[in-house]
């Protein structure tokens, strides 16, 4: 090819200030060479149609200079520049090859020089669209100063293992990316949104190098030479149902603020981000063929810790520590502002799914629970209708031990497809033969464009597009059966959590994942009926891709796989060994925790840039923990120069617990602040006791009760305990464990759990009944038949309706 023509070619899409390539001039292959003064990468395209040049200096002993040549070189002038500069730098030994790369990572300081992370291989895991989907199988770091210019400090013993540390962040373990698909981003927000590209890429929650690669960034003002590092799962596998195949992609995203290890990282921060916050994206596509064209769905569910001040801290002594309630935030204002992001991303409805105890001989997480019961509550006083928070308490502990799997699972089931019927799935029929910047292979085939427009403007398509379809014809032949539903957006999301967010978290995701993939089938025309049976051998598929995913999760944050007893009861696994597994697991990470957790955190927070190593301050490892806090015996304070210090306990971010002389026997006696006085403050001082749940039966949320409170309604500002340490919460979705209602006083909830209707039999009476929450909360859209039960009964209005028509219950 003529060096002129490829030029004129790629002019336009080579000197984007953003990085805004097309995808034929993706860079995906580096060579790197080296000379006294300089290194030199090279990099080019897969087509091998232009060549481009990177030069960073070599004579700087802590800067890092990096220059962009805007030139683009054909193969022969590329050649002809390297030899030009061996010629040049004969005196000092000429230009050496150093190695072959597939993008940089980033770059990172530590006391002196600069580093350079590398991706020296590869291997491809995943298809999306066209887009290949990567993993990285080595990498290196490559000092930047030669060493002709470093100093002793470079070679010093903290420097060295500042390094050792940033490499036990395993990058060949979980870690992903793409040149030309934006897999940070979930399918319908790249479909719907084909400019987002460049910088503002690496600046979303999910690309775990954007620190590593900032500095780069924004110095060259493009991304070609850098690739955005998504960490989680990834697994890509064909399955079959009716003699029909189609392809399933299942993604796990992990944040990247607020990571952590299990108990260095709980809760929440005070800018509103939870830990273990991973979003699961489910696709499912197949290939245009026959004429037709290409038809992809997908669904995303997330799961991420409960949003409260709360924290466990790992012990020798003790295999399962006792959780820490703090009374800082009472307002809420940090799960307000999580769940307001969480708005923003995704759209209404939010959906909670808690699966924590409803029951303890001395409470712990029902403390939790009812503390998450009153946020909500909080929070929905000043949301209305579509807005409002839906929320829903499932023992997933108790109802596994009292049913089998296959009961659990089809409960389980019911509930998602509920959600599935609020929060709708992404559809999209694509033809392959256009151009579109955010998936350059495809384009929406109804218009040969997609809809820019905002997830929450878009609530009412799921429900305008559930039962119809367009038909759209393909190729030239009208008279062909082409016929396919038009596009549909996802509107809201379902959050699971349990206690660590790993194992019964998974279990629910699963079912979640099984109700979305019969949606998702039956959208592409596979099935007639969205119900797909557990006993299906797709169904077995499925849990087995699930179980993976659970897996890779629960060693990414808790150090062992997770527990499985339900996946393991349905493949009909022996007990003995099963009990067996869960002992050996739990072993596994109570010593990671105890043991290991501390350095891992520190080399994530090396890795994210949340520690900045610097000269004559403390270095990281003379820390106690992970936090961005030091602790004197009297207070605490912030450190200086940007240097982010540590605590002597492991709180939820700028949660501090200062040392004092009192104990958590105090606690027994603390009096109920009232409404009035919470508003006054919105976050308290860091001396402020917190909730333990140890040394007593008695435990404390913001009441002490020693046993139930006659006349205490469950619409106050105060959470209560009953006798057996069960808290008296109020679900506003659909509690299937307590059948309450937010009007009913903690004396009537005991009494409707008396009741005979159990769980399973509430289950079984979902609905798909569209439910909205009105200024009050009690509000209702559905069939309404009330004049089954009396008006007169002692039950309120609306816990009759849903006895005897299974209407959903709002706060």
């Amino acid at each position: 090819m003529d060096s002129n023509s490829t030029k004129e070619k790629l002019s336009n899409s080579v000197a984007v200030a953003d990085g805004a390539d097309l995808k034929s001039c993706y860079m995906q292959k580096f060579r790197l060479y080296e000379t006294r003064s300089n290194f030199y990468m090279i990099g080019r395209d897969k087509n091998r149609t232009f060549w481009r040049v990177l030069k960073i200096d070599r004579l700087e002993r802590s800067e890092l200079n990096i220059v962009d040549d805007s030139t683009v070189y054909s193969e022969i002038e590329c050649c002809d520049l390297l030899r030009r500069i061996h010629e040049g730098n004969k005196s000092t030994g000429g230009l050496k090859f150093v190695t072959t790369c597939y993008g940089i990572i980033g770059f990172i300081k530590f006391l002196e020089p600069y580093y350079m992370l590398l991706i020296t291989k590869r291997r491809k895991i995943g298809t999306i669209c066209g887009h290949t989907i990567y993993a990285i199988t080595k990498s290196e770091m490559v000092p930047i100063p030669h060493a002709t210019v470093r100093s002793k400090m470079a070679y010093s013993k903290d420097e060295n293992r500042y390094k050792k540390l940033l490499c036990s962040v395993d990058l060949t373990k979980d870690f992903f990316f793409s040149y030309s698909y934006n897999v940070m981003l979930s399918l319908q927000w790249n479909l719907t949104h084909p400019n987002t590209r460049g910088q503002s890429l690496y600046e979303t929650l999910f690309v775990w190098n954007e620190f590593l690669t900032r500095g780069v960034r924004n110095n060259l003002h493009n991304t070609s030479w850098t690739v955005a590092l998504v960490y989680g799962f990834f697994q890509q596998i064909k399955l079959s149902i009716s003699d029909s195949e189609f392809n399933l992609i299942i993604i796990a995203r992990r944040s990247r603020h607020y990571a952590g290890t299990r108990y260095l990282k709980r809760g929440v921060n005070e800018k509103g981000r939870v830990a273990n916050d991973v979003e699961t994206e489910q696709i499912i596509f197949t290939d245009a063929r026959d004429g037709r064209p290409m038809q992809i769905s997908s669904v995303v569910q997330i799961r991420g810790s409960i949003p409260l001040f709360w924290s466990q801290e790992a012990s020798r002594l003790n295999i399962k520590p006792d959780i820490i309630l703090s009374r800082k935030d009472a307002n809420f204002e940090a799960t307000r502002l999580h769940f307001e992001n969480l708005v923003k991303r995704y759209g209404n409805p939010i959906i909670i799914l808690n699966l924590i105890k409803t029951r303890e001989k001395k409470p712990r997480e029902t403390i939790l629970r009812t503390e998450f019961a009153n946020a909500v509550r909080s929070i929905n006083k000043n949301l209305r209708g579509e807005n409002r928070l839906r929320f829903l308490h499932w023992d997933l502990h108790r109802h596994s031990r009292c049913s089998k799997a296959t009961n659990v699972l089809g409960q389980l089931g019911k509930v998602a497809a509920y959600a599935l019927k609020l929060t709708g799935i992404f559809y999209c029929p694509l033809t392959s033969n256009l151009r579109l910047d955010g998936l350059s292979q495809y384009s929406y085939s109804e218009d040969n464009n997609v809809i820019d427009c905002c997830i929450t403007e878009q609530a009412s398509i799921n429900k305008d597009n559930v039962d119809k379809e367009k038909e759209i014809y393909c190729g030239g032949d009208k008279n062909k059966d082409c016929s396919v539903k038009p596009m549909m957006l996802q509107s809201g999301v379902l959050r699971t959590n349990c206690i660590d967010c790993l194992d019964r978290t998974n279990v629910a995701q699963y079912a979640y994942g099984l109700a979305a993939v019969g949606c998702q089938l039956q959208a592409l025309g596979f099935i007639e009926s969205p119900n797909i049976d557990l006993d299906n051998p797709l169904a077995k598929q499925f849990m087995e891709v699930y179980e993976s995913m659970g897996d890779t999760l629960a060693f990414q944050y808790g150090g062992s796989a997770a527990h499985n007893k339900i996946f393991s009861e349905r493949r009909g696994q022996w007990k003995a060994a099963t009990q067996s597994q869960e002992f050996i697991r739990t072993l596994q990470r109570y010593y990671n925790n105890t043991y290991l957790d501390g350095d891992k955190q520190k080399a994530i927070n090396l890795f994210l840039g949340h520690f900045l190593p610097q000269q004559g301050k403390p270095a990281l490892w003379e820390l106690d923990s992970d936090q961005h806090y030091t602790v004197k015996k009297r207070g605490l304070y912030l450190e200086d120069d940007g240097i982010r210090s540590t605590i002597k306990r492991s709180l939820s971010d700028g949660n501090i617990l200062g040392e004092s002389d009192s104990t958590s026997g105090n606690l027994n006696v603390t009096n109920c602040r009232n409404s009035s006085e919470k508003s006054e403050k919105h976050f308290l001082s860091g001396s402020t006791q917190d909730i333990f749940t140890c040394g007593s039966d008695i435990c404390h949320c913001r009441q002490i009760y020693g046993g139930m409170v006659k006349g205490q309604n469950c619409e106050s500002d105060h959470a209560c305990y009953d006798e057996h340490g069960d808290a008296c919460d109020c679900s506003n979705f659909l509690d299937v464990d307590w059948l309450s209602s937010s009007g009913n006083s903690c004396e009537e909830e005991l009494l409707e759990r008396s009741t005979s209707i159990s769980s399973e039999n509430i289950v079984n009476e979902l609905i798909t009944t569209e439910t909205s929450a009105s200024e009050s909360g009690s509000s209702i859209k559905g069939r309404q038949s009330g004049e089954e039960l009396s008006k007169a009964s002692k039950y309120s209005e609306r816990f009759e309706r849903w006895v005897s028509q299974g209407e959903m219950l709002f706060v």
